[in-house]
């Protein structure tokens, strides 16, 4: 058999969300790229909930599309619904939610690969990596063993790699459970991936296994709508994309329906647990501790009377409805008598049976906050690999470890975000530093500054860092600088235009049914009132000018939260001086006197980068904190010393 070897920048392996996102930025930014997929025909498959977005998951959305990655512009094109959730909360909790046409997103994203320059599709199975040992001594140092060289497919063929990313999401060694039916296979009945584990093994990469689920789709004509509650879209409709047009995304939407389980679901269930494989011990990996299976809420929410469940539309194309809070294990003809006791699903009809799919992933502690593996020098991992869980999250990881590759092989400076500037901050963070004994869902609550990170002004936290890594363009850069500018004027403005206290004003006052002036005001501290905002002072504002609608909305929030979000801004001074103190990457912890063992383990194992990522580490306290602190000190008082 003669030996086929290509020469590529940059391999990528796995075509989801974080396989798209990786292999757009390395293309965009002009590296010869190839992305491996198993079928090409399902490239950014959404085999669970075909939605974009939700509770924090639009914020990943749009600081992906802030930086210059694809999936908030994908999504405009494809959704059939649209809704901001929390629109009763604060804004740092808005988060946008499309129901997308699951089938469209794929097409979409597969036509956009197809058109980049750069990037190859390649269908075939990756078998193996390729590497060599680690020859230089300061890459040693710094804890690498072995260099990537690129991988080989199952058919024999080589293509050599200054770069791989692994974003294989649930396919490695996948195996799916229905009951007492295992089927050997990757989501949605997919081909898996068998041979890449072994390699992944030998080249001293430790794995773990995890799992995830997804409910049963139904025919949606066997479905009784009456019998559910009717949910609409938003009217007008918010993009995720800072650059789609808002009047390309205005469009007749699809409804969603909300029904819930009862006491009759819940009986069957619990008359049927030993049949889960969850339950039956089957089942080795880790579940998701926030996307619970049914037989799960039942089991740990006794209480409960009903659960929620959202039955949504899959796309256009087929009639096929998905069971949204009913995610399953069970048996089909237990999963049939289940499904049928609720409300408008009497006679459903199963298309495809709920199922939980086990698969292969990385062990925590083996990453740099850049996404590379710390053993392996030019080798990458993002999304469900690296043990989180969801599309966003995964194309986000995506984004964010193709641009750490690409910045490599170019010789340029790492992207860097931290828990103060981004939800991927705070995601790739918890990801490098905890243990994520269960899949990894992003959430609001995980973010300390999310009066900051607002899904909002993901663009003017970020888009400079993409503009930096050369993936935002210098017509949309020079936008932002120009949107920040009317933002700052227009709050100064505000701040400094007055109004009396007179006939006219206080007339003012009471027909919006606001509390009389004693004295003049400005018109940022009337704003600041919940009974007014930007829009409906403009009768009091004969200078005001006609500003965008985006920023109106940044000057509304930027005065009525300016203490709260003054306060932050002094919290993140706090945790940037810890984020400033760098560890020495070849440093031994042995060497740390009055180090407790706990506290030693888990340093070694993640190794951080600095005192800031050291204290979020788990088994690590305080006083390990003061203690390594002194240590850092000492050396650098003998190191100033010797000089």
């Amino acid at each position: 058999m003669l030996e086929v070897r290509e020469k590529i920048d940059v391999a990528i392996v796995g075509a989801g969300h974080a396989g798209c996102e990786a292999a757009l930025a390395c293309a965009r930014l002009g590296l010869e790229t190839v992305i491996f997929t198993m079928s090409a025909d399902n490239i950014a498959f959404m085999p669970c909930n075909p939605h974009i977005g939700g509770s924090s998951k639009g914020h990943l959305v749009r600081e992906i599309d802030a930086l210059g990655g694809e999936m908030g512009k994908v999504i405009d094109k494809a959704f059939l619904q649209s809704k901001m959730l929390n629109t009763s909360k604060g804004p740092a909790v808005h988060s946008l939610r499309c129901q997308a046409d699951k089938m469209e997103y794929s097409k979409e994203m597969r036509r956009i690969l197809e058109a980049q320059d750069h990037l190859t599709i390649k269908q075939a199975e990756v078998s193996e990596l390729l590497y060599e040992d680690i020859a230089d001594e300061s890459l040693k140092h710094q804890g690498y063993e072995r260099r990537i060289t690129g991988v080989k497919i199952f058919s024999g063929i080589i293509y050599e790699a200054k770069a791989v990313i692994l974003c294989t999401g649930t396919y490695l060694k996948s195996r799916c459970l229905t009951g007492e039916a295992i089927t050997y296979s990757g989501p949605n009945g997919l081909q898996p991936s068998n041979l890449l584990s072994a390699s992944l093994i030998t080249a001293g990469i430790e794995l773990r296994r995890f799992k995830t689920g997804t409910p049963a789709r139904m025919d949606g004509n066997s479905i009784d709508y009456s019998k559910m509650e009717e949910q609409f879209g938003d009217d007008p409709v918010i993009p995720f994309s800072f650059d789609t047009d808002p009047a390309d995304v205005q469009k007749p939407q699809v409804s969603c329906w909300l029904t819930y389980t009862n006491e009759k679901t819940h009986d069957i269930i619990r008359n049927n647990i030993d049949r889960s494989p969850i339950y039956a011990g089957v089942i080795e990996g880790v579940g998701p501790r926030y996307c619970p299976s049914i037989e799960d809420k039942v089991v740990k929410f006794p209480d409960h009377e009903r659960h929620q469940v959202f039955v949504e539309p899959e796309g256009t194309y087929t009639n096929e409805m998905y069971i949204d809070g009913m995610s399953s294990s069970l048996p089909e003809d237990v999963q049939l008598a289940m499904y049928r006791t609720v409300p408008g699903l009497e006679n459903c009809k199963i298309v495809k049976c709920a199922y939980a799919i086990e698969y292969d992933c990385l062990c925590p502690g083996q990453l740099h906050p850049t996404l590379e593996l710390k053993k392996i020098r030019g080798l990458f991992s993002a999304g469900q690999f690296n043990g989180s869980s969801g599309y966003e999250e995964a194309a986000a990881q995506g984004l964010y470890a193709g641009i750490n590759a690409a910045m490599e092989i170019l010789g340029k400076e790492f992207l860097s975000i931290d828990r103060s500037e981004g939800y991927i901050g705070v995601l790739v963070d918890d990801l490098v530093t905890k243990e994520n004994l269960e899949p990894y869902r992003m959430m609001t609550s995980r973010a300390e500054y999310r009066l900051l990170l607002r899904q909002d002004n993901a663009d003017l936290r970020l888009r400079s860092k993409g503009y930096e890594v050369g993936l935002i363009s210098q017509e949309k850069y020079d936008a932002l600088l120009k949107k920040q500018e009317l933002i700052n004027s227009e709050v100064e403005r505000l701040k400094k235009t007055k109004v009396g206290a007179n006939a006219s004003m206080q007339s003012f006052m009471e027909k919006n049914n606001s509390t009389p002036l004693k004295t003049a005001t400005s018109l940022a501290e009337l704003i600041c009132r919940p009974e007014f905002n930007y829009d409906n002072i403009s009768e009091i504002d004969p200078d005001r000018q006609d500003l965008p609608a985006d920023v109106k909305e940044q000057v509304e929030i930027t005065i009525r939260y300016e203490g709260y979000i003054s306060r932050q801004l002094r919290q993140v001074e706090q945790f940037k001086k810890l984020e400033k103190k760098l560890i020495p990457a070849d440093i031994d912890y042995n060497d740390v006197s009055s180090l407790r063992l706990e506290a030693r383990q888990k340093l070694e194992k993640f190794r951080p980068t600095n005192i800031g990522q050291a204290s979020r580490i788990g088994g690590v306290n305080p006083a390990d904190i003061t203690v390594l602190v002194i240590y850092l000190d000492s050396i650098k008082r003998g190191q100033a010393n010797e000089e």
